[in-house]
């Protein structure tokens, strides 16, 4: 194992750096009317706070139930179909906008599975073998990157604190998934209740986004088109992270990336 990185892979990862932190506001798209969304966050009742956290723990299992372990293994490395899963999950959006805010939940729902889907075939293009079970938590993992927002200040949501917050709860819970994948009670709730607290903050912003009247339909479509380039941002970035230790070891990666600026 090198000791040493190579300046080409401190290029790529000063990049993953750059992609974590340079979030804010996860959907960038809709700067424009993040002053209103802020605002709106704040006056959202209690009640309804803890039903969209509730709302991203549920989304959660399903996608853990139907999509970890529901891709084709050996399928040979290709470029990753992020367009085609940006126009599933922009089309979702539009519907979504289209019936309001008594959509959101399906909308959630099928935009999060298409989502992870995504995520696995990055992780699949960045050498990952989707038929390990830490590959697949990893690619859950993703949901708890990235999710840094100026409406929490509880979480520390630097790449490696998010790891570290989580990890403990994916080395235990391998055996566990497998269970709960063939029909076990066990919802690994640990794990998944770690990631959905901070998948639940954008959650948060994208139900206030879609119930602000910005263009129907079209307003629906272009969150989740910003939703979905978030997350895609956060797995490509994680991986190529995640590839530069296998080459050179955690250690070594983690304390170059602590230094980068």
């Amino acid at each position: 194992m090198s000791t040493k990185i190579s300046p080409e892979d401190l290029i790529t990862l000063q990049s993953a750096k750059d992609q974590m932190n340079n979030i804010g506001w996860a959907m960038q798209g809709l700067n424009k009317i993040g002053n209103v969304i802020e605002s709106k966050l704040l006056l959202l009742p209690k009640k309804q706070q803890h039903w969209l956290e509730q709302l991203s723990h549920k989304v959660l299992i399903t996608v853990v139930k139907s999509n970890l372990l529901s891709m084709k293994k050996s399928k040979v490395t290709t470029t990753p179909w992020n367009k085609t899963y940006k126009t599933l999950v922009t089309s979702s959006g539009i519907v979504g906008g289209a019936l309001g805010a008594t959509a959101f939940a399906a909308d959630l729902t099928l935009t999060t599975k298409l989502m992870m889907r995504s995520i696995m075939d990055i992780a699949r293009n960045e050498g990952e073998d989707l038929s390990t079970l830490d590959t697949q938590l990893a690619c859950l993992q993703v949901f708890a990157l990235g999710g840094k927002s100026k409406h929490d200040n509880t979480l520390d949501t630097g790449y490696y604190a998010a790891r570290v917050a989580t990890s403990s709860a994916v080395k235990g819970g391998a055996k566990a998934l497998e269970g709960f994948i063939v029909g076990s009670t066990n919802p690994l709730l640990q794990l998944i209740s770690t990631i959905a607290s901070r998948f639940s903050l954008q959650v948060s912003e994208k139900f206030v986004a879609q119930a602000i009247p910005v263009a129907g339909a079209v307003g629906g479509g272009a969150i989740n088109l910003a939703f979905i380039q978030h997350f895609q941002t956060m797995a490509k970035a994680h991986f190529s992270i995640r590839r530069l230790e296998r080459v050179y070891g955690e250690a070594l990666v983690q304390k170059a990336y602590e230094s980068l600026v």
